[in-house]
């Protein structure tokens, strides 16, 4: 036992005497050998683990998602007002938003003006003339969870709704459009008030 005490003992001086020739560090309490940092690099090193951090979802969410996407491909994760996954499924872009709680809250999906309801179209027509619908998505609520989702920083009830962009030279409006062809107006997202 003795002989194993000296022996560790003498290649624990070998190292810290060796390494400090080479800017290491040996940090006696912890008994590790650390490499010498400077400010920057620490900060630098702070700012990935916090980028890394903020794209990452939580454990369960991950768990839920791959339960609730198996086949999903090009996944990445946004943390917002929601775990927000971006990802390919059969060959459509979409997007799933989770709650705190781990629960799919629904999916967006792009869409095109011709999938709206045919009344929502001709009241849209009579009401925004001069407007452009610049796109259209689909959010597909999970009708087993109550949470409001969030969209364009406005909540709104749990439902399946169209959400169109509308254009008129320097003004974007969003419109609501539910599965019955009702239209709402949603928000004002013109570039001007865009941050």
């Amino acid at each position: 036992m003795k002989n194993v005490l000296i022996i560790g003992s003498l290649l624990v001086f070998t190292a810290t005497t060796t390494f400090a020739q080479d800017e290491m560090v040996y940090n006696e309490p912890a008994g590790f050998i650390l490499h010498k940092t400077t400010k920057a690099q620490r900060e630098e090193n702070r700012l990935i683990r916090r980028e890394k951090a903020a794209s990452a979802p939580a454990y369960m969410t991950a768990q839920h998602f791959m339960i609730d996407f198996p086949n999903a491909t090009n996944v990445n994760w946004k943390l917002a007002n929601f775990e927000e996954a971006s990802f390919t499924l059969n060959g459509k872009e979409m997007k799933a938003f989770y709650d705190p709680d781990n629960t799919l809250i629904g999916t967006t999906t792009p869409a095109s003006y011709s999938d709206l309801p045919a009344n929502a179209q001709k009241e849209i027509a009579k009401f925004y003339k001069g407007y452009t619908p610049r796109s259209v998505m689909l959010f597909d609520d999970n009708e087993f969870n109550d949470t409001d989702m969030i969209l364009y920083g406005n909540a709104f009830e749990d439902e399946d709704n169209y959400f169109v962009e509308m254009t008129n030279n320097n003004k974007t409006v969003v419109l609501q459009v539910n599965m019955e062809g009702s239209v709402f107006y949603f928000k004002d997202i013109s570039y001007s008030n865009v941050k």
